[in-house]
């Protein structure tokens, strides 16, 4: 288990193409949010839940905390889980990454990196809300957040923009870990990201034959 790294679990997306609240969504009889939740316990020492939603959450019996800014996006949902850690290192992950494993999350926290994002690219796709970030981002986290407030507040069509986490990636020395097939505990699905009920679907399907369900 590790000490110094603290588990950051983001749940604050609106869920507008499920069309119902993905955390609260079930594989076999536990929450998919629940299940996130005890996986991340099994692997870290602290464990932090970002929400604006924050009631609907006590019975998982972790830190719970909202977006210091609210609605810019995920980005909002990093800046917080840094925020309010107390380690220099995070592991970040979004809850509609159900079918994630314990072996992975170590295989991408041990992979050789100094710089201050190691994230895993899989399935042609930067997985950028699952993996290492450094609380010393925060000042780069919010030079971004503070030049898309100023442009909102400008009201510049042009130049205005939604904050991305891709701004980020590109602003600060960051890793990305290639041939991500080839770590302890990947599986062709576990980077399957669950937007639409047919991804859930999809989601159910697989999880019958995954150990991490049983």
């Amino acid at each position: 288990m590790y000490q110094d790294i603290t588990g950051i679990i983001l749940s604050g997306g609106k869920s507008s193409r499920m069309g119902q609240n993905k955390s609260f969504l079930k594989i076999g009889e536990i929450y998919i949010i629940e299940h996130i939740t005890n996986l991340l316990k099994s692997v870290f020492s602290e464990v932090l839940l970002i929400t604006n939603e924050p009631e609907f959450y006590d019975f998982l019996h972790v830190e719970i905390y909202t977006d210091i800014y609210k609605n810019i996006g995920p980005i909002a949902g990093i800046h917080s889980g840094l925020v309010n850690s107390k380690t220099e290192k995070n592991f970040i992950i979004s809850c509609d990454i159900p079918l994630m494993n314990k072996k992975m999350i170590s295989s991408i926290i041990e992979f050789p990196s100094d710089t201050l994002i190691t994230v895993p690219k899989a399935d042609g796709y930067i997985q950028q809300l699952c993996g290492v970030y450094s609380k010393k981002l925060l000042p780069a986290i919010e030079k971004i957040i503070s030049s898309d407030i100023e442009q909102e507040n400008r009201n510049d069509s042009q130049l205005k923009r939604k904050c991305k986490i891709h701004n980020l990636i590109e602003s600060v020395p960051t890793t990305i870990i290639g041939n991500i097939e080839n770590l302890n505990g990947y599986h062709s699905s576990i980077f399957l990201n669950m937007n639409k009920p047919e991804d859930y679907e999809n989601i159910l399907k697989i999880s019958k034959s995954l150990d991490i369900f049983r």
